[in-house]
């Protein structure tokens, strides 16, 4: 009798296991590529990448490139919006603003300002704003640029982070523990989830993102704070470099080719 009980048990893990979901991207393009830093591709289809400390900005019709060769090497490139492009230059502590034919407007250069800035993360905001972080004072802030005005809006953080990314009304961030916490323009945190062990991550909303672990792909959507699913996504490739996904296109990046899938997640 236990024999049977035990069979049964196994029967019942076993299909468990096989309903587990998964999504299958479907392919859709390949498109030949050199070796840069992937930066992303924006809502009209342009793919930017960094090579020589310089930024490309690409279709299949023309490029416009960008470089400031007094600012040092490009940290982040915020691309939320197109027509107003972020080029973050830690080591100068410094941000550039760029048009959409990548024609600087404006740089900030952070340690100028009367408020005590040393900014270690940059994005943009909503309302003609900056995120900046100042880990003089370990508090997210807004920096607005056209009133030369900051404030911090953030009580301190306890730890440093691994990870952040923005949208215009929050600020992302995962923390060397892997909590995944989010900063509203009031300075409001709220801690949303424990996030994976990743080689790299992209944050979709404030309950879902994918990542890349071990050259797999997985999906995840967190229900609360303790609970999660987690889907794979199946993809052609054994190996690649990196990932980005945009407006259901999912694009694939090995060291010489850019593929790109249909991914409609829910």
């Amino acid at each position: 009798m236990k024999k049977i009980v035990l069979l049964f048990l196994i029967l019942q893990l076993s299909a468990v296991v096989a309903q587990v979901p998964t999504f299958s991207a479907s392919y859709l393009s390949t498109q030949t590529i050199d070796k840069a830093l992937f930066v992303g591709v924006d809502s009209f289809d342009y793919l930017y990448k960094i090579k020589d400390n310089t930024l490309f900005k690409s279709d299949k019709n023309q490029t416009f490139t960008y470089k400031n060769i007094y600012l040092g090497k490009i940290a982040t490139v915020d691309l939320i919006n197109p027509l107003r492009i972020a080029v973050f230059y830690e080591g100068f502590n410094s941000v550039a603003l760029i048009d959409n034919q990548l024609n600087e407007t404006t740089v900030i250069n952070f340690s100028e300002k009367s408020n005590a800035i040393m900014a270690t993360a940059v994005g943009m905001a909503s309302q003609n704003q900056l995120w900046v972080y100042n880990s003089l004072t370990q508090q997210i802030g807004l920096y607005n640029y056209l009133n030369n005005e900051y404030k911090n809006i953030s009580i301190p953080l306890k730890s440093n982070f691994i990870y952040y990314q923005t949208d215009f009304n929050n600020f992302y961030w995962i923390d060397t523990d892997k909590n995944w916490y989010s900063c509203d323009p009031f300075g409001k945190i709220i801690l949303l989830a424990k996030a994976p062990l990743f080689d790299r991550i992209q944050l979709l909303n404030d309950s879902q993102f994918i990542y890349m672990k071990d050259n797999l792909l997985f999906f995840t959507e967190i229900i609360d704070q303790k609970n999660s699913v987690k889907m794979p996504i199946l993809l052609s490739e054994k190996t690649f470099e990196n990932f980005y996904y945009k407006d259901q296109i999912l694009s694939i990046f090995t060291s010489a080719e850019k593929t790109n899938y249909k991914l409609i997640l829910p």
